[in-house]
């Protein structure tokens, strides 16, 4: 299993020194779109790469954004990722765009509506693609049970699943479900690699910032997944507030323990 972190300029000087521990980047796709493909060349001769993409707005109904598509799987020709991803979600209606992830019912509807986005994409790409869980603030309702969505999704889009730890222990905690119970009811070999950050908590609520460490919980929780599925790859995701060198050291090896189970 790789350990990796999210590809931030912010650390392109610890990166440079090779950290052990960091033995796959992941990129988002979007921070390329309009520049960087000399950077972006470089960093695909040093590393595995991943491309994770936050704009296709798999959930919304009708065509996918043909430019959007097209400037992504430009990077994905330059990154040469071993998979891409992106979330389970839209981020845009056809009148106007939202500027951040929003949240899909788990209806009959939705899966169809994914799944044809999905294999769209992976065949433009020419890339296997993993779905990403996001967190809510509110819980859609529908007429299947989020896990068997997700399921149904993996089996119809013939897509796998990216994992992120924290946005299922912040729903739990926050829609008031058991993690553990909801990870058992997801078929293992859906999911390939996991994201994990601190979250942050104001009163009873639960948030991801990206920008804290990891707590012991989440790495319990994120144990309990490598135990359950064959996953593949762990990434550290951190967008602000970034720890010194010493700090990220620290971060890295919560994911080799998770890794290896210590």
């Amino acid at each position: 299993m790789k350990t990796g972190v999210g590809y931030r300029r912010e650390l392109s000087a610890w990166l440079a020194t090779k950290p052990r521990g960091v033995d796959c980047l992941e990129i988002t796709a979007e921070h390329f779109f309009h520049g960087g493909v000399e950077h972006l060349a470089a960093l695909a001769k040093k590393l595995p790469l991943f491309v994770h993409g936050l704009g296709l707005s798999l959930g919304t109904p009708g065509a996918l954004d043909k430019k959007i598509l097209e400037q992504f799987a430009r990077v994905v020709s330059l990154a040469q990722p071993e998979w891409i991803s992106d979330h389970i979600a839209f981020t845009r209606t056809a009148e106007v765009d939202l500027g951040h992830l929003n949240p899909i019912p788990p209806t009959r509807e939705m899966l169809k509506i994914i799944s044809d986005h999905v294999r769209e994409v992976s065949d433009r790409c020419g890339k296997p693609m993993l779905l990403e869980n996001i967190t809510s603030h509110v819980q859609l309702a529908g007429d299947l049970r989020e896990t068997d969505f997700l399921n149904g999704l993996c089996e119809r889009a013939g897509c796998k699943l990216l994992l992120d730890v924290t946005n299922l222990f912040i729903n739990s905690r926050n829609h008031g479900f058991d993690a553990r119970q909801w990870l058992r009811e997801i078929q293992p070999s859906n999911i390939v690699q996991l994201h994990i950050v601190g979250y942050s908590r104001h009163g009873s609520r639960y948030t991801d910032s990206h920008a804290a460490p990891i707590q012991d919980e989440l790495i319990e929780l994120a144990r309990e997944v490598v135990r359950h599925a064959p996953v593949q790859a762990v990434i550290l995701e951190r967008d602000e507030d970034f720890p010194d060198v010493a700090g990220l050291e620290i971060e890295v090896a919560k994911l080799q323990r998770i890794r290896d189970g210590n």
